[in-house]
């Protein structure tokens, strides 16, 4: 499974379509996972997820979904359920039948940042998007997308502006200081050559 942060822009439209906000806002997103399926004839959604943690998103105002490069479409949540560990069944405003909710079936589930550290649970895997990954007291990168695989993880970072795949695992993981989001690795020599 893979999860991605980014900074996308988002504008506020009426129902009709025109926008009601002439200033566009940067929010910084996080993906949790995606809609698989449809449910019942009334719209509803199941959602897996991969927050680390039983969750039903109780409080939860909005989702997002990329409409287009860069661009946020918020959807607010009526209601929400746990189905199991990693699916909850989801019912958002406006989608109110099974056609409607086929159309962003498929589609990768955002929350803002604040949600997603809200909802997420500490020891999960996604729970590093964002932080510092650093080899002897050098920062690599920010941590911008975390891949989980049967035996680790990978996580994709900007090293010197190019895309860099960094495995975590019992050998490379040093430590992860989460006060300052940092995640400290010891890298096999030459690794990161590869990538430079």
């Amino acid at each position: 499974m893979e999860f991605s942060s980014g900074f996308f822009y988002y504008s506020i439209f009426d129902p009709l379509g025109v926008e009601r906000s002439s200033q566009t806002i940067m929010t910084k997103y996080n993906s949790i996972g995606k809609i698989v399926a449809t449910y019942g004839l009334q719209g509803e959604l199941i959602v897996v997820h991969h927050l680390g943690k039983k969750t039903a998103l109780k409080g939860l105002t909005a989702i997002f979904l990329e409409q287009g490069r860069n661009e946020m479409l918020p959807f607010f949540v009526e209601s929400s359920k746990i189905k199991s560990a990693t699916e909850i069944y989801l019912k958002l405003e406006g989608i109110d039948t099974k056609e409607a909710a086929k159309i962003i079936s498929q589609k990768e589930i955002w929350l803002t940042e604040d949600d997603f550290n809200k909802y997420a649970s500490k020891s999960s895997a996604i729970s590093l998007l964002g932080y510092h990954m650093l080899q002897e007291g050098n920062d690599l990168g920010e941590i911008l997308e975390v891949i989980e695989q049967n035996h680790q993880v990978l996580c994709r970072i900007d090293l010197e502006g190019k895309e860099a795949l960094i495995p975590l695992h019992e050998q490379t993981l040093d430590r992860i200081d989460k006060k300052k989001k940092q995640v400290h690795v010891v890298l096999p020599e030459g690794l990161l050559d590869v990538f430079r």
